[in-house]
């Protein structure tokens, strides 16, 4: 305060040197000071009641971004586990379709091998003729490298057949 003063005295009137400054204590009357007290009690309370109503909005406004944030998270986890379920599902479908396809190739040449058996087995009925057999017969025979010459041919399966067409 000593300060403010000798600033202001140098200004307005140079020369003028303030020594010391005493401030008198004043004494207010009782029932002003009352009322500056209830007042002020007053504005503190409701000082303190906005700052407990911010602190209460604050703290509603962390817990509804904390309903939001787990809601977020529940959605995420949601659409993750619907997609795992949509991935499976398709593989499950397409090894169906593809065991389908297997099982499909599969009786497609047993039904081929069944039917080239069966043509074989009939082209080979309509083969064994006695024609066919004696050509047989003589190739086999044609095939031989040995032929024995004599009276005895020991050990040598003959047609009967043969045996006429030498005699």
């Amino acid at each position: 305060m000593k300060e403010a003063l000798q600033g202001d005295c140098t200004r307005s009137a140079p020369g003028i040197e303030i020594l010391s400054v005493r401030v008198k204590k004043s004494t207010i009357p009782e029932s002003i000071r009352r009322n500056y007290e209830q007042m002020e009690e007053k504005r503190t309370k409701v000082l303190v009641s906005i700052e407990r109503q911010k602190v209460a909005e604050k703290e509603a406004e962390t817990q509804k971004m904390a309903v939001s944030e787990a809601e977020k998270t529940a959605n995420v986890s949601k659409i993750l586990m619907e997609q795992k379920r949509m991935e499976k599902e398709s593989s499950r479908r397409q090894q169906e379709i593809e065991n389908q396809m297997y099982i499909a190739r599969q009786k497609s040449l047993g039904d081929s091998d069944f039917y080239r058996e069966m043509k074989e087995a009939e082209a080979n009925r309509l083969k064994l003729t006695p024609e066919f057999l004696e050509l047989k017969f003589n190739e086999a025979i044609a095939d031989n490298t040995k032929i024995f010459f004599g009276d005895k041919v020991p050990n040598m399966v003959v047609d009967h057949k043969m045996l006429e067409v030498f005699q």
